[in-house]
C-alpha cells in the first residue's frame, strides 16, 4: 500500500451529501449531422427529443479538483519520497486522456491504496463493468456530476463566470493549474471551465452506441458551453487537449 498517496488522496476528497438531481438532455433524431446530408441542415437542429429523468444521489466522495498532471505521475511512480515534489512541480489538469484511460487510472489507484477496484474489464465483449459493492475510485455519473457542480444553486452557473472558470474569454488560450478560481459551496473547484470532465455514463446506447459523456466546459469553451448542465460525448478512446477527468468514491 502507497500510505504516501492515499494521504494525499484522502485529503482531496471532499464529502458530497445525499440529495436528487434532475438530468434534463435534448436528443436529435438523427445519429450524424453532415453537411451534404439531405435530413438535416447544417447550423439547423432536427427534431428533437426532451429526456428528463429524477436521480437519488446517495452520499459520495468527490475529488476538489481534477486529476493533475502531477497525480497522474505520481501513481506510476514507486518512490514515496520523491511523491511530495511530483505533486507540487505538476498541478495542471491531466488532460489527452480517453475514458478508457481514465477508468484505468482509478483501478490504479485502487490498488495502490489497497482498495477494491471498481471496474472489471470483460476481454470477450470489451465491455467495462462497475462493480457497486467496491470501495475504490472511480468516475462520477453524470448525476452525480451534475448534482455536485450545482452544489445547491438552481442556476446554469454556481457564481459569476470570471470568479469560477477559465473559459475563452479569460483563459489566454491555453489551460491554467487547478484552484485558481473560487469554488462552488462545497468546496468543489473547477467544476466548470478549464477542462472538460468524463463521467462513468453512456450517452444513449441505442443511438451513439459506446459514447461517453463529458462535462462542465473547458478554457477554450465560449461561455455557453461552461454549466452545470452543458453535457457532450465522446468515444471512449477520444483524447483532446481540453478534456480531463476527476475522481469520485462511494462511501
Amino acid at each position: 500500500m502507497n500510505s504516501q498517496l492515499m494521504f494525499n488522496l484522502n485529503s482531496l476528497m471532499m464529502s458530497i451529501p445525499a440529495g436528487t438531481e434532475t438530468v434534463r438532455d435534448y436528443r436529435d433524431e438523427q445519429k450524424w449531422i453532415s453537411t451534404d446530408s439531405t435530413m438535416s441542415l447544417p447550423g439547423q437542429k432536427g427534431k428533437l427529443t426532451k429526456i428528463e429523468i429524477d436521480v437519488e444521489i446517495n452520499p459520495f466522495l468527490l475529488a476538489k479538483y481534477p486529476v493533475t498532471k502531477g497525480l497522474y505521475e505520481a501513481a506510476h511512480h514507486k518512490a514515496e519520497d520523491e511523491m511530495e515534489d511530483i505533486l507540487e512541480a505538476n498541478a495542471g489538469p491531466m488532460v489527452n486522456v480517453s475514458w478508457y484511460d481514465a477508468v484505468s487510472f482509478c483501478n490504479l489507484l485502487s490498488e495502490e491504496c489497497g482498495l477494491k477496484k471498481c471496474y472489471t474489464f470483460d476481454e470477450n465483449s470489451g465491455n467495462v463493468i462497475c462493480e457497486g459493492d467496491a470501495d475504490g475510485y472511480r468516475l462520477p455519473t453524470d448525476a452525480e456530476w451534475q448534482y455536485a457542480c450545482k452544489a445547491g444553486s438552481t442556476g446554469y452557473r454556481y457564481g459569476e463566470i470570471r470568479d469560477i472558470a477559465w473559459y475563452k474569454d479569460n483563459s489566454e488560450g491555453r489551460i491554467h493549474e487547478v484552484g485558481k478560481k473560487l469554488p462552488n459551496q462545497w468546496g468543489l473547484h473547477d467544476m466548470l471551465g478549464n477542462t472538460w470532465e468524463w463521467c462513468w455514463d453512456l450517452y444513449d446506447e441505442k443511438t451513439y452506441g459506446e459514447y461517453r459523456i463529458f462535462r462542465g466546459g473547458s478554457w477554450a469553451e465560449e461561455a455557453r458551453g461552461c454549466g452545470a448542465t452543458s453535457r457532450r460525448r465522446g468515444h471512449p478512446t477520444f483524447k483532446i487537449d481540453d478534456l480531463g477527468f476527476r475522481l469520485a468514491k462511494s462511501y
